[in-house]
């Protein structure tokens, strides 16, 4: 009888070895993906200010969430300088611009505000092109902090999640 405990002692702790909590907190569920808004303006209307509305195709998981990143200028004609967003900008001394997200499983909404009228600065609000990144999500807090990716760099965001970055899908 002793042996036959011993043995199943030793084949448990082979099957639970063998089992780790540790896949890099990749959600293997979620499909991560890019799209792109290019060269889009911000609408108007009185109730919302500026901003751009697009639906999501195809619709998140449920865990799911997505980064938005705002093309802030090029270093050359194959780096472009991508920033996360939210994002405050100052055109001048006195002048602040934010812009601003939110997301649901269906659809995303950008936002363009300031302290100022944003119509005496189009350039900040005309021919924008954004990059909606999916990636999963961790509402239980259970990912490891240290695994995650720094989010506002772009690169390091597609690298984590083995993003094709080179098939960029089009909203618009």
């Amino acid at each position: 009888m002793k042996k036959i405990l011993t043995l199943f002692a030793v084949v448990g702790l082979f099957a639970f070895s063998g089992c780790s909590d540790d896949d890099n907190d990749v959600d293997y569920d979620t499909i991560s993906e890019v799209f792109e808004l290019q060269n889009v303006n911000f609408g108007y209307n009185a109730t919302d200010g500026y901003n751009i509305y697009e639906k999501l195709d195809p619709v998140l998981f449920e865990d799911d969430v997505i980064l938005i990143y705002r093309l802030a200028g090029t270093i050359d004609a194959n780096t472009p300088i991508w920033q996360l967003i939210p994002r405050t900008l100052y055109p001048s001394a006195t002048r602040e611009l934010d812009y601003d997200f939110d997301f649901s499983r269906e659809d995303f909404t950008i936002y363009a505000r300031g302290n100022y009228d944003l119509s005496l600065t189009p350039s900040y609000l005309n021919n924008q092109t954004f990059r909606i990144v999916i990636v999963p999500g961790s509402p239980t807090g259970t990912a490891k902090s240290a695994n995650k990716p720094d989010y506002s760099d772009y690169n390091a965001v597609i690298k984590k999640y083995n993003i094709d970055d080179s098939n960029v899908k089009k909203l618009n």
